[in-house]
């Protein structure tokens, strides 16, 4: 029991004078940007993406025709910026040009377009690097499923080559990678779209200012001599009924065109021949006797 009771008592003691020390080991301020280590790594898909904080610096050594992804997370109001510098194989060991890519896609693998920027670039047999950029539009906090607006979440950076020599392929080759962000949420609202004057509805749309002030004058629609056939409130009814009978007399006239009376056969075909087999009418056939 007396154990017990030292050490609780100990403890006691020794927390407030522990706490000090901890804090100032432990400091609440996270690291800025610039104190962040560059990394050294790259992902070959999507899953394997190499995670990177705004503002930290990425540097690797790949090969030709490698495919090297990066992701990093963007806040609503922020406009990240990717930079990207490609050190080539050897002027010596080329075979010819190299074009080289880089794509940025959101959390569902859309791609997101750039406003500004290099996305593709060629350097020639003789170059040594190409530089390659890439400004998304403004992250926004909400938008339409169908609208594919940049939202709050996970992007991914993807570096390809987009056209080499098959002899080029697998050829040593680096990449530098910088990702800078600008604005935050108190700059929610996108680039473009603040109103320089409110909005105001047209008055008297159309017409023709006069001595600075707007004069409407209406105009008369143009008549003509056969507009009142087709204005009024009846005129639908008369047409319907006009038409009705129209048709009428179009099919009575069309039967008696294309039908001959029947019972009469025209005069240039003569006479109906008697057809072989049937009976003929006896001496009796009138009176009914056999």
């Amino acid at each position: 029991m007396r154990t017990t009771l030292k050490a609780a008592l100990a403890a006691v003691v020794l927390v407030p004078l522990l706490a000090p020390a901890a804090s100032a080991a432990s400091p609440s301020a996270s690291p800025s940007a610039s104190s962040l280590a560059p990394v050294n790594k790259a992902g070959t898909s999507f899953l394997t993406a190499t995670a990177l904080a705004a503002g930290q610096d990425a540097k690797v050594a790949a090969s030709t025709g490698d495919y090297l992804y990066w992701s990093f997370g963007a806040a609503e109001g922020q406009t990240p910026t990717i930079e990207l510098s490609v050190t080539l194989a050897p002027a010596a060991d080329r075979h010819g040009p190299q074009s080289w890519s880089v794509e940025v896609f959101d959390g569902l693998r859309r791609r997101q377009s750039c406003t500004a920027g290099t996305q593709n670039a060629t350097g020639a047999p003789t170059a040594t690097d190409l530089t390659l950029s890439c400004t998304l539009r403004q992250i926004r906090s909400w938008a339409e499923p169908w609208s594919g607006d940049p939202l709050p979440g996970t992007y991914y950076v993807r570096l390809s080559v987009a056209d080499a020599p098959q002899q080029d392929l697998g050829l040593a080759a680096g990449a530098q990678l910088h990702i800078a962000t600008k604005g935050g949420p108190d700059d929610a609202q996108p680039e473009g779209g603040s109103f320089k004057a409110p909005l105001v509805p047209p008055v008297n749309a159309g017409g023709s200012a006069v001595g600075g002030k707007t004069a409407a004058v209406p105009q008369e629609p143009e008549s003509h001599w056969y507009s009142g056939w087709f204005s009024g409130w009846n005129s639908r009814w008369f047409w319907t009924l006009a038409g009705g009978a129209l048709a009428a007399l179009a099919g009575v006239g069309g039967y008696t065109v294309t039908r001959h009376p029947r019972g009469r056969r025209p005069a240039r075909y003569g006479a109906v021949p008697p057809q072989a087999g049937a009976p003929q009418p006896g001496p009796y056939a009138g009176s009914g006797q056999s």
